[in-house]
């Protein structure tokens, strides 16, 4: 792990952006289409410092983003080339734009000044979708990436940060995936090449600084 004075000197909030990515009510509430990595989200933690680190950010003047996956009723333009998105299909409940299992999900704090991001196609939260160019605008250099899973569009959302020139930092904490014990494995053997891997607590005591405007 980085030291203190290598995170904080990543996490300037000046320069940072907070992801959460599918933390959506459809994949992490109570009336999950996913009900083990809704279970996994809540009761590892991850949800939760999720939550913690979104408030924070509130607080310090990061910028949050928040990458939503939803579907149209009709189904247009949604992907059907992989086991994946076909297994979606089948699944009890529905990420349709505009329903409930598409807002973002309790207890994580949602300010007026948060962007959000709805895809309609793909895996990644970053690649076909507006990110890249929000996170350009807004000065971005650090994007801390948290939510699920850590099967899919996490590793996805570092890969295509990293390829994007941008500094990926997770908070390991803030992460889930299914079966429990496959996220450390993944953070340990993959993320963790490719990005600054810490804890949520690691964050918030970088973020204890005085609010700065953008």
């Amino acid at each position: 792990m980085a030291s203190h004075e290598q995170l904080a000197g990543l996490l300037d909030p000046a320069t940072t952006v907070l992801l959460t990515v599918e933390c959506q009510r459809g994949v992490v509430g109570p009336g999950s289409a996913l009900p083990e990595l809704a279970r996994e989200a809540r009761s590892s933690g991850a949800l939760g410092n999720v939550a913690r680190l979104a408030a924070a950010a509130h607080d310090t003047g990061v910028q949050v983003l928040h990458a939503v996956a939803e579907r149209r009723p009709d189904g247009r333009g949604a992907n059907r080339n992989a086991r994946l998105f076909r297994a979606a299909e089948r699944l009890p409940v529905q990420q349709l734009s505009g329903s409930t299992a598409v807002r973002i999900a309790e207890p994580i704090p949602v300010a007026e000044e948060d962007l959000v991001v709805r895809r309609l196609h793909g895996l990644s939260p970053i690649a076909g979708t507006d990110v890249d160019a929000l996170l350009r605008n807004l000065g971005c250099r650090t994007l801390v990436v948290t939510g699920v899973s850590a099967n899919v569009a996490i590793p996805c959302a570092v890969f295509d940060a990293v390829n994007l020139g941008y500094t990926a930092v997770v908070p390991a904490d803030a992460i889930a995936g299914v079966p429990p014990g496959y996220t450390p494995v993944m953070v340990r053997n993959t993320l963790a090449l490719v990005a600054t891997v810490t804890a949520t607590d690691e964050v918030l005591a970088c973020w204890k600084r005085p609010r700065r405007s953008r």
